[in-house]
Order: C-alpha cells, then sequence, then structure tokens
C-alpha cells in the first residue's frame, strides 16, 4: 500500500502525516530465521538457542532499567575546565559536572535512520565496507544529522551507501537500543529508477529475493529484527509498523569478556525473550 508524506507548514511547524487508514501497532510476530551465531565455540557446549514468537506490544507506564553506557567525560565543552562525575541536586543518574564553570554535561541517544527498498520483490542490501562489521550486509542507513529530517536522512543515506534515489513510502519500524545509546527509524522506500551502485562506505549493492536474504551475514541485530519483521509481513500480506526495545546483553566464556553482537533480546509486556 502506498502511503505519501505530505508536510504541513502552520506558524513555522512542519508536520508530516502519512495518508493512509488508520493501521494499530504491529504485534511483532515473527519466527526469525535461524543463522549460526560466530562465537558459537566460546559459548556453553549446554547453550540453548530459543526462538521466540514476540507478544503483541501495549505501552506501560513502567520505565524499565536504564542499561545505557554513559560516556566518560573528563573536560568541560564549553569551557575546557576539569569535570567531576556526580548526581546534581533534582536528579537521579550521574552527570559530568564541570568544576570550573558548573554545567552539566548531558548525554542523549543517538538517531540511525535508513530505508529498506523494496524492488520487484526484492530488497536493496549494501556489503559495508568501513568498520565496524566490515563485510557484512546491512539495510543503507547511517546518523541522522543536524538540519535534516528523519526522512531526509534516510533518503541520504540511500544515496550515499547505495547512489539510488528512492522514494519513502511509510515509517516501517523503530528499534531502541538503550545499552548503546541509538535509536533506529527504518522507512519503507522504492527506487524511483532501477540504478544503484556501492557509494564509498559499501563494496557491494545487491538486491535479495526474500528467500535469499543473507540472515547469517547480517552486521547488526538491528538488521536481523527489520528484516525478519519485514519477511512475516510479507508472508501476512500485511506490512505494519513496528516498535521495539533491542536489549543487548554481555556474555563471559573462559573468564574473557564478549559481546556478542547476534546475542539480543526484545522486551514486550515487560517480558525480556531473548533470541540467540
Amino acid at each position: 500500500m502506498m502511503v505519501k508524506g505530505i508536510q504541513i507548514q502552520i506558524c513555522g511547524l512542519v508536520s508530516q502525516r502519512w495518508i493512509q487508514k488508520p493501521r494499530a501497532f504491529s504485534s511483532l510476530s515473527f519466527s526469525p530465521i535461524p543463522h549460526p551465531n560466530p562465537y558459537s565455540k566460546l559459548l556453553p557446549t549446554k547453550t540453548i538457542v530459543r526462538r521466540v514468537r514476540f507478544a503483541p506490544f501495549h505501552a506501560s507506564s513502567t520505565p524499565l532499567p536504564s542499561a545505557g553506557n554513559v560516556r566518560h567525560i573528563k573536560f568541560c565543552q564549553w569551557c575546557g575546565g576539569s569535570t567531576k562525575h556526580d548526581i546534581p541536586e533534582g536528579e537521579e543518574k550521574f552527570r559530568a559536572i564541570c568544576t570550573v564553570c558548573g554545567k552539566i554535561a548531558y548525554q542523549n541517544p543517538k538517531m540511525v535512520v535508513g530505508c529498506l527498498v523494496e524492488h520487484d520483490n526484492k530488497v536493496l542490501l549494501c556489503k559495508r565496507n568501513i568498520q565496524p562489521s566490515h563485510g557484512l550486509w546491512t539495510l543503507p542507513a547511517g546518523y541522522l544529522e543536524i538540519g535534516e529530517s528523519a526522512v531526509d536522512g534516510a533518503i541520504r543515506e540511500t544515496r550515499e551507501e547505495a547512489n539510488a534515489d528512492v522514494e519513502v513510502i511509510s515509517p516501517f519500524a523503530q528499534l531502541d537500543i538503550p545499552l548503546i545509546g541509538q535509536i533506529y527509524l527504518i522507512f519503507l522506500a522504492k527506487l524511483k529508477k532501477p540504478h544503484f551502485s556501492p557509494g564509498p562506505e559499501s563494496s557491494a549493492c545487491q538486491l535479495f529475493p526474500l528467500d535469499d536474504i543473507p540472515f547469517n551475514s547480517l552486521s547488526f541485530s538491528s538488521m536481523v529484527v527489520t528484516l525478519s519483521l519485514y519477511v512475516e509481513d510479507i508472508k501476512t500480506g500485511k506490512l505494519k509498523f513496528h516498535y521495539g526495545t533491542i536489549n543487548k546483553r554481555y556474555f563471559l566464556p573462559n573468564s574473557r569478556l564478549f559481546f556478542l553482537n547476534l546475542l539480543y533480546c526484545l522486551v514486550f509486556e515487560g517480558r525480556t525473550l531473548f533470541y540467540m
């Protein structure tokens, strides 16, 4: 279903409406396609791989515990003075407070925007030519920049990584990753012209039929989730907007700390559902 974005400007405020019939939030129900874990040799021999079907999402007023990594700031970004880390009066979290000017450095999540480009029942993926996840496949996506809307950023990233001009159809998924301070906003899009090629950050670009999506070679857990949701939606014949939280976890085998990018869980309805 085509959804057209319309910008409305009132008293300097620009809003964007997606013209379509009202629809509910996604049930986020899907059976992820299994993929091998590159760290499987490090896992205990009795590790159980769980595949889950996600329950319907309902917003809750109960806040989830904060798990984000806070960057240690040593110097004030305003005056250059040294900082101390303390809980400011009236707040609950440790902040970097300048010992000279007294200003507080607040750290906020970064937004990653991108496009899930559909063409002839295929999806466009780019092979990363940079770290992290060099050589793995991803949707064209990147950090939103100051001065651009989420849609503009997603279109720009697609042009930069795949040299493709696209038209955004509708929002598809928002995935929050508190541990690393990122919010993914992925839009469904279509090619304006059937032309694409690798940009500087990509070594290859390719249209993949749904059955050939390289789930065992995807760059990030956010890509696994997004594409799995898309495949399930196509199978059910109804594309929906999806929202969820990816809570990455750390695993400690043999007294050494390894971060498993493909080990993650999603939290819905107050339950933590693991998938490896």
